[in-house]
């Protein structure tokens, strides 16, 4: 028998034991009988020469040692299991489960869904919103498209698809826009400004990149979502703040105007996904978002356009 490694098959029954509390449960999921599993934690008992349970009760407890061993079995098993479970499944059948805020979904993945289809047509996706901040665990997600900054959680593995830029947009149609027509930036301290409580230093950041006073500010009417915020931009109620992929196909139409261009943070679009998820699909994915972002910010007005 190996020194360097304990008895696999006894190894798998006492990780089952401790997991389950219970030698009768553990010998129902392995298919064994409550005898074998028994010889199993007396082979393990013999080979590390102390007991890894004791009786407490009518049931079992973990030794220190046990305690010690069960530690390292559950870190080998749940990769493991998980693994397995992924190499199961066939993603061609499976949809990748993408998370992501609803003013994304509805004003930049919902247009350009059609598109993705034709470049990736062997990419299923299923579509979650959620105007919350996803755990650090991604729970219920295979991968969340996000407009956030660092420092990620420790269990992601972040994919940096473009930076966040963002500006003031409003309609051309809004009684106001001809008051910005070749004005500086400081004519925008005179307006009352939309915004989101979604985002609530938007505005301050856009002014601070401006080089303007964030406490000279008048912000008016407020929208609880992002989404909201543009559609009032869009119907001509004033002027909002928005991040450039939002805005793109409004501006190329002529929806929405951007006098002053738009401004890095020290944000980013980003796709992330749990750490230990290793689907193919997603890096197709990142490589497919980040080519969108870009071509986006190369076809976006610039702020030298006339209003």
């Amino acid at each position: 028998m190996s020194r360097d490694l304990p008895p696999l098959n006894a190894l798998r029954a006492f990780e089952a034991v401790a997991r389950l509390d219970s030698v009768s449960r553990a010998a129902a999921e392995l298919h064994v009988t409550h005898g074998a599993v028994s010889r199993h934690l007396r082979t393990l008992d013999d080979a590390v020469g102390t007991a890894l349970f004791i009786r407490q009760g009518r049931g079992l407890a973990l030794t220190p040692a046990g305690r010690r061993l069960h530690e390292a079995a559950e870190a080998a098993f749940d990769p493991l299991r998980t693994a397995w479970a992924q190499l199961r499944r066939r993603p061609d059948q499976a949809p990748l489960v993408l998370g992501c805020p609803g003013s994304v979904l509805a004003r930049w993945m919902i247009p350009r869904l059609d598109r993705l289809a034709r470049e990736l047509p062997d990419l299923k996706l299923h579509l979650s919103a959620s105007e919350t901040a996803p755990d650090a665990q991604l729970d219920g997600l295979d991968a969340a498209l996000l407009i956030a900054q660092p420092p990620w959680p420790a269990d992601w593995q972040v994919h940096e698809l473009a930076p966040e830029r963002i500006g003031l947009v409003l309609s051309p149609h809004w009684p106001g826009a001809g008051l910005l027509h070749n004005a500086p930036p400081q004519a925008v301290l005179e307006q009352s400004l939309l915004h989101t409580t979604s985002r609530p230093q938007a505005w301050r950041d856009w002014a601070a990149r401006s080089g303007l006073d964030p406490a000279a500010l008048r912000l008016g009417t407020g929208f609880e979502h992002l989404y909201y915020l543009l559609e009032a931009a869009v119907a001509g109620l004033g002027v909002a703040i928005a991040p450039e992929p939002l805005v793109s196909e409004d501006l190329a139409a002529g929806r929405l105007l951007a006098p002053w261009g738009f401004v890095e943070t020290s944000g980013c679009w980003a796709l992330c996904t749990p750490r230990r998820r290793h689907d193919p699909r997603l890096a197709q994915l990142a490589d497919w978002l980040r080519e969108a972002l870009t071509q986006d910010a190369a076809g976006a007005r610039r702020p030298d356009q006339p209003l």
